[in-house]
């Protein structure tokens, strides 16, 4: 069973940058797909985005395109999202999903 954390997540002001790590363990990790979703209190999860096994992305929600950057290394185990002129509105927990695993979350508080 493929175990999943995420960490990196915090407080900063908008205009600033985070940078989400994804830590996969319990399977061939390089097999999945990485998806990165997120929740704001009172809304459904909704996918930010997602990267091949090769570390090709193939999508990225509209909100997010230019500003944010997913990547993996398989070698580490690591999935990552480099999140860059944040936003309030990118405030959420923030989800990293392989194989049907999810993580416990990270916050994201980006305040005005």
């Amino acid at each position: 069973q493929v175990q999943v954390v995420e960490s990196g997540g915090g407080l900063v002001q908008a205009g600033g940058s985070l940078r989400l790590s994804c830590a996969a363990s319990g399977g061939t990790l390089s097999l999945y797909s990485v998806g990165w979703f997120r929740q704001a209190p009172g809304k459904e999860r909704e996918i930010v985005a997602r990267i091949t096994w090769n570390g090709r992305p193939t999508y990225y929600a509209e909100s997010v395109k230019g500003r944010f950057t997913a990547s993996r290394d398989n070698a580490k185990n690591t999935a990552l999202l480099q999140m860059n002129s944040l936003k309030p509105e990118d405030t959420g927990v923030y989800y990293c999903n392989v194989d049907q695993a999810w993580g416990q979350g990270t916050q994201v508080t980006v305040s005005s």
